[in-house]
């Protein structure tokens, strides 16, 4: 007799890098996107028995993603998602459920036209699709976005003990990473609008916070997104805290008016965080 059963599982094609371009006369566009497909349903004679007659190939998964691009184009991260994430559930009825994440690589024009570009700093954009016959679920973001508060931040007030030798500040340097990611309330949204007004809102909240711990900071971001984007019912945020320490430099006869700090690497705060709108829908599997 078994001692043991098969649990959950899923199988599929990670980071397939996709790049589309479009020209529009002498003028080029680019969509350049990394794809993951994750999927799962039937699958239990593939692991107990090795049966693969219910397997989807990663290849065909790949080959999809490729082919998709080119028959539809690539709209948005979060509209390519859904097309591939229904695809793969409507067209093999071994496949329950399909997991598609996205991240798109942007990049700017050298010129104001033509078909010179630069890979552009700064964040990247991320979509996460789940789909099947019950409900489908997308989940926009970012990551990698790096913001600096260089006044109105102060860190005071917390609990000490006998390790504690952190000093309270009044007036500190905030710098964090922001990984973002926030769940729209249906599958139907202005994937291209929403984008930039989330990011927006964002960068409003935390330039406009006058910030006395981090926490405070990650709420304010949150909130001023569902305000600002009544489609999106819960916002995440990734926060680490990028430690700025002013440096001593009584040593070289020098004061230093809280103008000269060191940019610490590691070990780092790291906050975490959710801000939900009131009646929000179950999010089902959207986060996993």
């Amino acid at each position: 007799m078994s001692r043991s059963r098969l649990g959950p599982n899923r199988y599929g094609k990670a980071e397939t890098h996709v790049v589309r371009v479009t020209r529009d006369g002498g003028t080029y566009h680019i969509r350049d996107l990394t794809v993951s497909v994750a999927i799962s349903g039937d699958m239990e004679a593939v692991h107990l028995t090795g049966d693969n007659s219910a397997v989807l190939t990663t290849d065909t998964q790949k080959n999809t993603i490729f082919a998709f691009a080119g028959k539809y184009g690539i709209e948005s991260p979060e509209a390519f998602g859904l097309l591939l994430a229904r695809h793969f559930v409507g067209s093999q009825p071994a496949i329950h459920h399909a997991k598609v994440s996205i991240e798109e690589h942007a990049w700017d024009r050298i010129t104001a036209t033509g078909h010179s570009f630069a890979r552009r700093g700064g964040e990247t954009r991320t979509a996460v699709v789940h789909h099947d016959d019950a409900a489908t679920h997308v989940v926009s973001g970012l990551k990698d976005l790096v913001v600096l508060n260089s006044a109105d931040s102060e860190f005071w007030g917390y609990v000490k003990d006998e390790y504690t030798t952190l000093p309270e500040t009044r007036d500190r340097i905030l710098a964090t990473e922001v990984t973002a990611q926030w769940r729209h309330a249906s599958a139907d949204a202005d994937w291209e609008g929403s984008y930039p007004e989330a990011r927006g809102h964002l960068l409003a909240a935390f330039a406009g916070t006058y910030s006395l711990s981090l926490q405070q900071t990650l709420y304010a971001m949150g909130d001023r997104l569902l305000d600002g984007l009544p489609g999106v019912c819960e916002v995440r945020l990734v926060l680490p805290n990028k430690h700025h320490f002013t440096v001593d430099l009584e040593p070289f006869a020098l004061e230093n008016d809280n103008e000269i700090f060191y940019a610490a690497d590691r070990p780092y705060g790291l906050i975490e965080g959710a801000v939900v709108r009131d009646g929000a829908p179950d999010p089902g599997p959207a986060w996993s």
